[in-house]
């Protein structure tokens, strides 16, 4: 797999499309933190990390659904840096999804952030994916 990222989403989107209520992905630290910063903004209902002794383990994310409309709180994940093209933004040049109601998760000195607290901290980094 050339994409960890592109593939956590891939199954993100997925799961959300089938209507699952909980989705198992294969974990690593980055994509622990993503999933932190997307539980923090909402978008998930609950996590929880399962770890092996000898690998990194299973993330398993329950998703959240409007329980009258059954949507979901995620409408797009759309990756931006990948391995092939890496995408930067300083702190002048930091992304808006959707005039602030979406999210940017950057990657930064300070860890896995969104693009508002990258803003207070006035710190720049990678940008990972949108989530709207």
């Amino acid at each position: 797999m050339t994409d960890p990222i592109a593939d956590y989403l891939t199954r993100l989107r997925n799961a959300i499309k089938a209507n699952h209520r909980v989705v198992e992905i294969p974990a690593s630290n980055l994509k622990k933190e993503i999933t932190k910063v997307l539980f923090d903004k909402g978008y998930i209902l609950n996590y929880k990390f399962e770890d092996v002794a000898d690998r990194q383990g299973n993330i398993k994310i329950a998703l959240k659904y409007n329980p009258e409309t059954r949507q979901s709180a995620i409408t797009k994940l759309e990756r931006i840096s990948t391995p092939g093209l890496r995408t930067y933004a300083n702190t002048s040049s930091l992304p808006r999804v959707m005039n602030g109601l979406g999210v940017a998760i950057l990657s930064t000195s300070k860890g896995v952030i969104t693009d508002k607290e990258a803003r207070t901290l006035n710190i720049g980094g990678e940008v990972l994916c949108y989530v709207y």
